[in-house]
């Protein structure tokens, strides 16, 4: 089940990027146990919701008792990946650090989830997503010219700049095939995906001025406008042949694009024909055409493209996203639902090797969630 399988993680529960990544590694098809403390961590929602811990199983255990560490260590030994997303230092104090565990297991691939990354000036301060993209620059992109910044909720600092350069980074350790420890952090990895602007903004065709280039809305035919009932398009007419659909397809004269000074007008013209019909329509002129032109629409719509890729799915009763990247030959599919921490505390535990587990869950060092 996936290009992974056969692969074995352990999951030291968090919160946002590092439960993002064991999920993607989960639906790859490796073999994840999270060990979630007693009680679980902060969510949106009941558990049965939390969808980022969809695809694997959980088994709580009290890492402030001895004898639930020595259970970490033990599953480290068979392991071929651990995750963990705490404060730097954390995992060392417990005795859970890279460098205890390499002492069991010197294959491990070690992953640690950060936001500042485990050193520099800010290593041991809190922060959150909108944070790390703050001081990455990322944030500093986002927005109309004149205005503040806009968030892009926590999908471009926690899972793009975060869960998906850990997933890269023990991807490639494991292919490495030398045990070693994979520092991601999401100020790290956001700052890595201005690579781009930072090059243009080198060579003069970027400004530091947001909603003024090509690529954040400073370009009237690089925006989203509104609709006759409140919705919006999104336009990324960049390349002449596609502008030239664009303009064909709203049947206006339009002033010429290639002089920045027209670009007022220009988005005065294009705000005002938009306007004159509902998305829906818009939709329909647009459909098949290369005029760069899409509806803006919420979250798991129900487009015809979205649904004949199977983009969306409704799992166990739950509309959600299904994997991606998608395989030819090792094809990736959606597993078991979300767990409730502890859920699978006997089961698991069992599956890997540990055979004192009444001994554990008499004693208060593991749990076993009982709910019905």
């Amino acid at each position: 089940m996936g290009p992974l399988e056969g692969v074995k993680v352990v999951e030291l529960a968090g919160i946002g990027p590092a439960p993002f990544a064991c999920m993607m590694l989960a639906e790859l098809g490796a073999d994840v146990l999270r060990i979630d403390r007693p009680g679980g961590n902060v969510s949106l929602g009941p558990p049965e919701f939390d969808l980022l811990n969809r695809g694997r199983r959980s088994a709580a255990l009290d890492l402030k008792q001895p004898a639930a560490v020595d259970v970490v260590r033990r599953l480290v030994a068979q392991a071929d990946v651990l995750i963990e997303g705490f404060r730097p230092g954390v995992a060392e104090r417990l005795g859970l650090g890279p460098e205890e565990c390499h002492a069991i297991n010197p294959r491990l691939v070690y992953g640690r989830m950060t936001g500042w990354g485990q050193d520099g000036p800010l290593a041991q301060t809190a922060g959150h997503d909108i944070d790390y993209l703050g001081l990455s620059g990322g944030l500093h992109l986002i927005g109309r010219a004149g205005g503040p910044p806009q968030v892009p909720a926590n999908l471009l600092g926690d899972f793009a700049g975060g869960s998906l350069y850990l997933v890269i980074g023990v991807l490639a350790a494991l292919h490495s095939g030398e045990g070693q420890v994979v520092d991601a952090a999401i100020v790290d990895g956001s700052s890595h995906l201005t690579t781009m602007l930072l090059g243009a903004l080198a060579a003069g065709s970027w400004r530091q001025d947001r909603g003024t280039n090509l690529l954040d809305t400073g370009a009237p035919f690089y925006d989203v406008y509104e609709t006759a009932d409140g919705k919006h398009l999104s336009v990324g007419a960049l390349e002449p042949q596609f502008y030239a659909e664009l303009i064909e397809k709203l049947g206006i004269d339009a002033p010429d694009r290639n002089d920045p000074s027209n670009w007022p007008a220009l988005r005065k013209v294009l705000a005002e024909t938009f306007r004159q019909r509902t998305q829906a329509e818009w939709t329909e002129v647009f459909d098949g055409s290369d005029a760069c032109v899409a509806p803006v629409l919420p979250l798991a719509a129900d487009h015809p493209h979205l649904v004949a890729r199977g983009t969306f799915v409704n799992h166990l009763g739950v509309r959600q996203p299904a994997p991606a990247p998608r395989f030819d030959r090792t094809p990736t599919s959606l597993g078991r639902p979300p767990a409730r921490p502890g859920e699978h505390t006997r089961e698991a535990l069992t599956d890997w090797g540990i055979t004192d587990v009444d001994d554990l869950l008499e004693s208060g060092a593991a749990q076993q969630d009982s709910t019905p």
